[in-house]
């Protein structure tokens, strides 16, 4: 069934929706009147969702044919998906030189490839229709990077850019892109990505010293330190994720919380060397005497 531009589908599909942004999103935006298709690996975590009036279907953004039945399901229903919610993504914390090389990877496949293969496969179909809209869920980590996160920070510098690019190659068709950038938001991504560093180097590391200040900082800036006091929570973004979705002409980026707006303004003014001053000021610089 193919969509004219006076009718455009409704139909939302999120993506990563058992926790955190994801789950409060649907939920907002399915109260909202929206057709909601909550989606995550296991569509079980998602029992509080379709109570709440979302469609659950599996989707895993790490395997082509999932994303393809997904997107495929949709569409036999609607025509196209009119809103793509580009959630799903965890944070891989560790020096860059002891992360394995296939957990590096692993990142960029949940951040980044699986992100862009879906967006792909929605595309056509909102072409088709005239219309649609793509919101991507980056961070206030695609602006500024912290010590010990390096790799988390590339997959999110990686949604500026394809957020820009993307912008203007299918604006013309009627679809709009917003990239939404969250500060620090108290979800459970702080403890997957302390966790993942898991056993890196351990105490002979060479970055030990940086491991444990990565791991007490996180979770001081998250739930209990100054910065803190400037987190949001799920709610916050998902209210933001909502006006994208809803605007006339939706902004191409969106900060989200007060640590965002104060952090990347701050990035933005200081030059390279003050910025790793600033830094040093709370994590140890590895190499040098503590």
């Amino acid at each position: 069934m193919t969509m004219s531009h006076a009718t455009p589908s409704k139909a939302i599909l999120i993506t990563g929706c058992s926790s955190g942004i994801g789950k409060a999103t649907a939920l907002r935006l399915a109260r909202a009147g929206h057709a909601v298709y909550a989606t995550a690996r296991r569509p079980d975590s998602l029992n509080e969702l379709t109570a709440a009036g979302c469609k659950a279907l599996a989707l895993d953004v790490n395997d082509e044919a999932s994303m393809r039945q997904a997107v495929a399901e949709v569409e036999r229903t609607h025509g196209a998906i009119d809103v793509l919610v580009n959630n799903a993504g965890y944070g891989q914390s560790g020096a860059v030189e002891e992360i394995p090389l296939d957990r590096v990877r692993q990142q960029f496949e949940t951040n980044v490839f699986g992100l862009i293969r879906l967006t792909q496969l929605v595309l056509p179909a909102m072409r088709r229709q005239g219309w649609g809209r793509i919101v991507n869920i980056g961070s206030m980590g695609g602006i500024l990077t912290f010590p010990g996160g390096g790799v988390y920070h590339a997959t999110k510098y990686a949604l500026e850019a394809l957020s820009d690019a993307l912008r203007f190659e299918v604006g013309g068709f009627g679809i709009a892109v917003s990239l939404i950038q969250p500060g620090l938001i108290r979800t459970e991504f702080s403890g997957t990505a302390v966790g993942s560093m898991g056993e890196l180097g351990g105490e002979s590391s060479p970055y030990d010293g940086l491991n444990r200040a990565v791991a007490r900082l996180t979770e001081e800036s998250y739930h209990k330190g100054p910065l803190s006091w400037l987190a949001g929570d799920p709610d916050d973004v998902a209210k933001v994720v909502q006006r994208a979705v809803e605007a006339r002409s939706p902004r191409p980026r969106y900060k989200v919380t007060g640590s965002a707006h104060l952090l990347m303004r701050l990035r933005r003014l200081v030059p390279d060397t003050l910025w790793d001053s600033f830094l040093s000021t709370n994590y140890p610089r590895p190499g040098l005497p503590r």
